[in-house]
C-alpha cells in the first residue's frame, strides 16, 4: 500500500461519516472505486436497511459511464458476504471484476469477520486489509463496542454556559434555551444515532420532553426516565406517545413493590416499568445498561441534568462526551453548575480524539473519556 492508496481511504472515510445517524445500529461505512489512478465512482451506506456503499459505488460507476472491471476498490469496513436487508456485497464485487479490494478494518460481527475477504481471495480478488484501520474503527466506535462485548456505546451530552451552567434559573419560555438554533439541530443527529435516551425525573418534571429526534423520521429511540421513586406524571407527553416510541421507567424494586397501583397506571399508558434491587441509594446504572445491551440497543444517549451526568461519570460508564457551549456568562441567572455534581470525581476526565466544531457563535467539544479497551 502506498501514498495513493491512503489518500483513496480517507476519501472514503469522509465519504462514510455522511451516514451517521441514519444507518444504526449498523455501521457507516464509504466506498471509492478507481481505475488507472483516477476516481470512476463512489458511494456511502446511506441508511438503515438500503443497498451498501458498495453497492452505491458500483451503482455510481454505471451512471457515470464507467466499468468498473480491473479497477481497485477502497472500503472502510470488509464487505458483507451473508444474505441480510440486502444482498452480499461480495457477490456484487466479483460480478463487476474488481480487481483489487483494499479494506480499512475487518467487519468483527459474527457473519463476518474475515469471511468477506476470504471470499473475495477465493475469486482471484487481491485483497488488502488495515489501511487507516484506527480511523476505521474510532469511525464506528459505538457499533465495534456492541458488536464485540454485547455492550451499550454510552455518550453523554449536554449544553451549557461558559461559566458552566446548564439552565437557566428560571424556566421562562424565553430562556429555555443557553445554545442556539444549530446547536440544537445538531444536538438531534445525536438522538437519530442512539437506541436510546435516558434522562432523569427532573428533566421530566421540569421540562415534560418528548425525547424524539427533530425532524421525526426514521427510527426513533427508546425514552428511558431514571426514577426512583415513580415520580413520572401520567399526563407527562413521554406517557401520551408511547404509541409512537417506547418508554422505559427505571426504578427500585421496592418502590415498585409500594406502588403497585402506581405501576398499572404506567403500564395502561404502554410504557414498561424496569426495576433494580440491592442499591440502597441511587440507580443501578450497570443493570441498566446490561438491560439495553440485550434488548439489541447498541447505543445510548444521555440527556439528563447534572447528577445524572455525574453518575455515569463517577461510575466510568460513559465512552464519549459531547458538549455544547454558548458564549454566555449567565452567573446569578443560572442554575445547575455541572461542577457541582461532578467535584467529587475521583480523578478530573481527561479526553482523547477531541473534535472541536463551531455552530455560528456556539462551540461543539467531541472527545472520548477513556481508551478504546475493545
Amino acid at each position: 500500500m502506498n501514498v495513493q492508496d491512503e489518500r483513496w481511504m480517507r476519501s472514503a472515510l469522509k465519504l462514510a461519516e455522511r451516514g451517521i445517524g441514519s444507518v444504526e445500529p449498523n455501521p457507516a461505512v464509504g466506498c471509492i472505486i478507481t481505475k488507472s489512478g483516477q476516481e470512476i465512482g463512489k458511494g456511502y451506506h446511506k441508511q438503515f436497511g438500503g443497498p451498501h456503499a458498495e453497492i452505491n459505488a458500483l451503482e455510481n460507476c454505471k451512471a457515470l459511464g464507467f466499468k468498473p472491471e480491473g479497477g481497485t476498490m477502497y472500503v472502510t469496513l470488509e464487505p458483507c458476504c451473508h444474505q441480510g436487508k440486502t444482498g452480499p456485497c461480495t457477490q456484487a464485487i466479483i460480478d463487476a471484476g474488481i480487481k483489487r479490494v483494499v479494506a480499512a478494518t475487518v467487519d468483527p460481527a459474527d457473519h463476518a469477520n474475515g469471511k468477506g475477504i476470504e471470499q473475495l481471495r477465493q475469486a482471484g480478488i487481491e485483497v488488502e486489509v488495515g489501511l487507516c484501520e484506527k480511523d476505521a474503527k474510532l469511525l464506528n466506535a459505538p457499533f465495534f463496542k456492541y458488536v464485540t462485548t454485547g455492550k451499550c456505546w454510552v455518550v453523554l451530552k449536554w449544553a451549557q454556559s461558559i461559566d458552566g451552567k446548564l439552565a437557566f434559573a428560571d424556566q421562562l419560555p424565553e430562556k429555555r434555551w443557553i445554545t442556539n438554533e444549530a446547536s440544537r439541530r445538531d444536538a438531534h443527529k445525536l438522538r437519530r444515532r442512539a437506541g436510546a435516551v435516558i434522562v432523569g425525573i427532573k428533566t421530566v418534571l421540569a421540562d415534560d420532553p418528548m425525547l424524539t429526534p427533530r425532524p421525526s423520521k426514521g427510527r426513533k429511540p427508546l425514552r428511558v426516565v431514571l426514577d426512583d421513586s415513580l415520580q413520572v406524571p401520567l399526563t407527562c407527553r413521554l406517557l401520551r406517545t408511547t404509541n409512537t416510541s417506547g418508554v422505559l421507567i427505571y426504578t427500585r424494586e421496592e418502590t415498585a413493590q409500594a406502588a403497585p397501583q402506581t405501576v398499572e397506571r404506567i403500564a395502561k399508558k404502554g410504557a414498561e416499568v424496569l426495576t433494580y434491587a440491592g442499591v440502597q441509594s441511587g440507580s443501578n446504572l450497570p443493570f441498566l445498561l446490561e438491560s439495553l445491551g440485550k434488548r439489541g440497543i447498541a447505543q445510548v444517549l444521555v440527556e439528563g441534568g447534572p447528577t445524572v451526568l455525574a453518575s455515569f461519570l463517577k461510575q466510568g460508564l460513559a465512552d464519549e462526551i459531547c458538549v455544547y457551549v454558548a458564549p454566555r456568562v449567565l452567573g446569578a441567572a443560572g442554575a445547575a453548575p455541572i461542577g457541582e455534581s461532578m467535584e467529587n470525581l475521583a480523578q478530573a476526565v481527561q479526553l482523547s480524539h477531541v473534535k472541536i466544531k463551531a455552530f455560528d457563535e456556539d462551540i461543539r467539544i467531541i472527545g472520548l473519556p477513556a481508551a478504546m479497551s475493545w
